[in-house]
């Protein structure tokens, strides 16, 4: 893949462009909620069908489950750390190659993107699918979700493919064969 950039790396085509989509979808998600929930947060819900299956605006200053709110400043700075750290982990120590990682790392930086780019723009997080007691997610969170579970059961059930590195060829040492002869006599 080329951009006006010059080359894509062959293990960031499928990461960056998940992450593309998914950021889109996020992101046209929420000003849909907003635009036909809104303005204010919790005021109206759209049933989806059974009870407990509804879409609700609501808006999260804190981290998952809506813990810790109202220091949102901190989880900007945590989410781009984490963000960072993800991409660092990808890029050195995954299998990068492999394309059910770079499917996984797609859906965790598309969703890590579309909820920073909540923060920086709104101070919160919009979120909008309300489903039984669950507390109230977005897209990006799902993909975020969806992303680690399905990177973690590669790493647990799957594991690295990678071959392992030839081991190079035994040293061998007159001195060593000496000490093995003597031993055989």
């Amino acid at each position: 893949m080329v951009s006006r950039f010059g080359p894509i790396p062959t293990r960031w085509a499928i990461p960056a462009t998940l992450a593309l989509v998914i950021f889109a979808g996020d992101q046209i998600s929420k000003a849909w909620v907003v635009l036909w929930l809104g303005p204010e947060p919790l005021l109206r819900a759209i049933s989806l069908g059974p009870s407990w299956l509804n879409l609700v605006y609501s808006r999260n200053t804190g981290v998952a489950f809506g813990l810790f709110q109202h220091v949102p400043q901190l989880f900007i700075f945590t989410s781009i750390l984490i963000t960072a750290g993800a991409i660092y982990t990808y890029v050195v120590h995954l299998p990068n190659h492999v394309t059910w990682v770079q499917v996984a790392m797609g859906l965790i930086l598309g969703g890590a993107v579309g909820n920073i780019s909540d923060r920086l723009r709104l101070g919160s997080v919009v979120d909008f699918m309300s489903v039984g007691w669950w507390p109230v997610f977005n897209l990006a969170d799902s993909a975020i979700s969806t992303g680690v579970t399905a990177l973690a059961a590669y790493l647990i059930f799957i594991g690295d493919d990678l071959p392992a590195a030839p081991r190079p060829a035994p040293h061998d040492d007159g001195l060593l064969n000496d000490l093995l002869d003597r031993d055989l006599e």
